[in-house]
């Protein structure tokens, strides 16, 4: 077997469903494509974007002694319909990868044993990325051959489908690269039409301020008005676009038992979430991705879900969170409760 084959056996026995190779410079286009985005104020408030935009558009920039870019995916394909509890309005949303344990944590450990061992067979240096550093994983996910970027701007692979993380070892041994993936969306629009906020421009473009993934996880403050009713029930992420694409019938089944949903993470009801103080909340969310976004904007969200369902039976428990000391919070909830006025 060659090195490439040997590195790819263990990448697999470890439990990683996708593997490819790339170089640090595949992507050349990647800067002035992320300059596009971030100059036309796509990222919204993700300032992170703009502040490493150098490494971001140039991976070669980030450890210019990497000769090679191993790229690994990582499925939680749901064993259930992610869009059901859409139509359970007294119930929340939460996007699928969310609904167990917080995924870096799993991804990285996965991907430092696959690292140990490949120093140890073959030496070299590596570092390993998940989702946390100016990495651009997609685009280089896909000039390693992993798949192609779709017209919602997610990976998407032929043997996977969508539902899967995606992982990088950056290492300084040279492995021969894969071809890059080709686009295969065809004339299909099913990602762009379901989205609920109009968040594609175009195809292949994302506008992140209108992305409901945004707003209920990244955006701080509070939602735009305009857009707060068509948020729905989706109190965490959002999975429409993915859901939908047609790749998925051919998605392969999730191994990793810590990625299937917990009973009440899959649609729990918002009349509990809406009770959760600080401690609750930690204590609910330990080990989870949630977690990260804090009590006060997880329950603005709650809020805003409340606000859409039609339910007046709510409102007691809005009119407690409307004096909450945090702004924001409070704000979302007086929202709410002008919403179900208007509803009843």
């Amino acid at each position: 077997m060659s090195i490439y084959d040997k590195v790819k056996a263990q990448a697999l026995a470890e439990g990683f469903a996708g593997f490819g190779v790339t170089r640090p410079d595949a992507v050349p286009e990647l800067a002035d494509r992320l300059a596009t985005f971030v100059e036309a104020g796509r990222h919204g408030d993700m300032g992170w974007m703009a502040e490493r935009m150098g490494w971001r558009g140039d991976p070669a920039a980030l450890w210019p002694e990497a000769k090679s870019v191993i790229m690994l995916a990582e499925l939680y394909t749901p064993t259930h319909d992610p869009m059901a509890v859409i139509e359970q309005p007294d119930r929340g949303a939460i996007s699928v990868y969310a609904q167990n344990r917080d995924y870096h944590d799993i991804v990285k450990k996965r991907l430092k044993r696959v690292g140990r061992w490949l120093i140890e067979e073959f030496g070299g240096e590596i570092k390993v990325f998940v989702d946390t550093a100016p990495v651009m994983e997609k685009p280089l996910a896909q000039a390693a051959g992993l798949g192609w970027q779709g017209k919602h701007t997610n990976l998407l692979s032929r043997e996977l489908g969508s539902w899967f993380f995606l992982g990088a070892i950056f290492t300084t041994l040279e492995l021969p690269a894969d071809a890059p993936g080709r686009e295969n969306c065809g004339s299909c629009t099913a990602c762009l039409d379901v989205c609920p906020t109009d968040a594609f421009p175009a195809p292949f473009q994302l506008d992140a301020r209108r992305c409901i993934s945004y707003l209920t996880i990244e955006h701080k403050g509070p939602v735009d008005e305009e857009l707060r009713p068509l948020l729905g029930n989706r109190i965490y992420g959002c999975d429409d676009c993915l859901a939908v694409c047609p790749w998925n019938k051919f998605a392969a089944e999730a191994q990793e038992a810590r990625y299937m949903a917990r009973d009440d993470f899959a649609a729990p009801k918002l009349a509990d979430l809406a009770q959760l103080d600080d401690a609750a909340f930690r204590a609910k969310f330990s080990g989870s991705p949630i977690k990260r976004v804090g009590r006060n904007r997880f329950l603005r969200n709650v809020a805003y879900a409340m606000g859409n369902s039609g339910d007046p039976s709510f409102v007691p428990r809005l009119q407690e969170l409307a004096r909450d000391p945090d702004p924001v919070l409070a704000d979302a909830a007086q929202w709410a409760i002008g919403r179900l006025a208007g509803a009843t």
